[in-house]
């Protein structure tokens, strides 16, 4: 008998389907003939680069994560109005999602990581299950927990969570130690093919010249690059919205390659601390500069995890908008290798979903 699975998706950044992608791909090889209907607020191109199975795309969103200054940074203030503004109706939203999932009819709920489509499964009657290295309810508890408004709205979102029949959590992860229904599971990581000798013809760099790939995650951070110092012997892959007129630069999405494979096949991957680029980096086997980002507790528990399974590196901010990091990449190259990490939490988080939906 076929089933039918509902995923939502945050397109709070592109960490998010990164983590996704590779279970959905398990699930599907493990139960075929699966329908999946995926709702995202992330371009249905992007979703069709990362997850290979078939699936039915649904443009929205149930989630917002934090409204973002840059890359780097939340705005607390816009944040915090957001979250009050979203949990003034947060009942009527309820029974909203209760209707759209009562005529979607899936057999199952499965999100990464918005809560709103937990409480509208329980409502619904419908089971469901979550999956992330961080949740909103302890983010939000971070930033907004000593406010005067904010306990009603964080035990809405707690309470969505503990609706789910399991949270699935990914290492590396937050410690979710509100969350009795979590359940850990190995790295989640695509596998990238090795297209060095293809990458180096199609930019035009020599084989002893390195390749710097610039990744923040799906939000913009102009990091000053026009005004880097040129480093030789380094070519860099940057942002196309940077629009980078320079010999050493090439926009990376006008190389049409598959991101996991980029990663596998650059020298280094320069970037912020987040789930998806970290834990492809070190199961790849590509070294990390990354900048700290600025009171973001994830990355805590990230940065810990990739300092033992990878070749890493951190950098300051203004280091980075000076582009004074060559002797750091130098640093980061001289480390010994590493053994890439476990990567076998696709299979064990297909193996979960589908015994829930079994």
């Amino acid at each position: 008998m076929s089933r039918h699975l509902f995923v939502d998706i945050s397109s709070h950044g592109f960490g998010h389907l990164a983590q996704t992608a590779p279970v959905l791909d398990a699930l599907a090889r493990r139960l075929p003939g699966l329908r999946m209907s995926i709702r995202s607020g992330l371009p249905p191109e992007k979703m069709r680069s990362r997850i290979g199975a078939p699936f039915e795309f649904l443009a929205g969103r149930s989630d917002f994560g934090f409204v973002m200054l840059d890359a780097m940074r939340i705005d607390r203030a816009a944040s915090g109005q957001a979250y009050r503004d979203w949990h003034a109706r947060w009942e009527e939203r309820v029974a909203g999602e209760a209707a759209f999932l009562r005529g979607l009819a899936p057999d199952m709920v499965l999100t990464d990581v918005a809560y709103l489509p937990l409480s509208g499964a329980a409502r619904a009657g419908l089971p469901a299950l979550s999956m992330c290295s961080l949740n909103w309810a302890d983010l939000f508890s971070h930033f907004f927990g000593g406010e005067p408004w904010a306990a009603p709205i964080h035990e809405q979102i707690l309470a969505a969570y503990r609706s789910a029949e399991c949270f699935i959590r990914l290492t590396p992860a937050m410690p979710m130690r509100d969350l009795p229904n979590a359940r850990a599971v190995a790295p989640v990581a695509a596998p990238g093919r090795d297209r060095r000798a293809e990458l180096r013809e199609r930019i035009g760099a020599a084989r002893d010249e390195r390749i710097v790939l610039v990744a923040f995650g799906g939000f913009d951070e102009d990091l000053n690059a026009a005004a880097w110092p040129v480093a030789p012997g380094v070519r860099y892959l940057v942002p196309e919205s940077w629009a980078v007129a320079r010999g050493d630069m090439v926009a990376m999405e006008a190389l049409r390659m598959n991101f996991t494979d980029l990663l596998r096949s650059v020298d280094a991957v320069f970037t912020k601390p987040g789930y998806g680029t970290f834990t492809e980096a070190a199961c790849n086997g590509t070294p990390v500069l990354y900048i700290r980002r600025d009171d973001w507790p994830e990355q805590d528990c990230l940065i810990e995890w990739l300092g033992e399974n990878a070749r890493c590196r951190e950098i300051a901010f203004t280091d980075a908008t000076r582009g004074g990091f060559g002797e750091e990449l130098e640093r980061l190259w001289s480390q010994a290798g590493t053994l890439p990490p476990d990567s076998s939490g696709a299979e064990e988080a297909a193996r979960l979903i589908a015994a829930h939906l079994s």
